[in-house]
């Protein structure tokens, strides 16, 4: 899939995301938040109409978390992608989700989806964590887990 463009492509996004300094370094050399927006430019080069993110974050410290939390969800929509985002954190899941959708235990099932709207003049995961919309959905998704554990 490299092509002159995805090329460019991948320069532009290595500028544009902070790691332009890095495009030659070995994943050793790169700390863990770095890691995961390497891992999302890559993926970005191909356009995908679709991104699957599991538990993108599980690896990394929580302040690193919430930073690179922050990060990604200002790249997905810079670059106006939809991404599945799996997560078992709450917070993680009202911070950067449009909704959130609820399995049962196995087999999943959908057992609810939980629309996700902010009012925000400057809507990012870390600021949604300080709205007052955040408790709100935080709880209505913790009530739901319960009630189908």
């Amino acid at each position: 899939m490299l092509t002159d463009r995805s090329r460019e492509y991948a320069h532009e996004l290595l500028e544009l995301y902070g790691l332009k300094q890095f495009e030659n370094a070995k994943p050793s050399e790169l700390s863990g938040g770095m890691r995961q927006r390497a891992a999302l430019i890559r993926t970005l080069v191909l356009d995908p109409d679709i991104l699957l993110l599991d538990e993108p974050f599980s690896a990394l410290d929580y302040q690193t978390r919430l930073s690179v939390c922050d990060d990604i969800g200002q790249i997905l929509r810079d670059a106006h992608k939809t991404a599945v985002l799996v997560t078992h954190d709450l917070s993680e899941a009202v911070s950067m989700a449009d909704r959130v959708i609820i399995l049962t235990a196995r087999p999943a099932a959908v057992a609810k989806v939980v629309p996700i709207t902010f009012e925000l003049e400057e809507d990012t995961p870390m600021n949604r964590r300080n709205a007052p919309e955040f408790k709100h959905y935080f709880n209505i998704i913790w009530k739901e887990l319960n009630t189908n554990a």
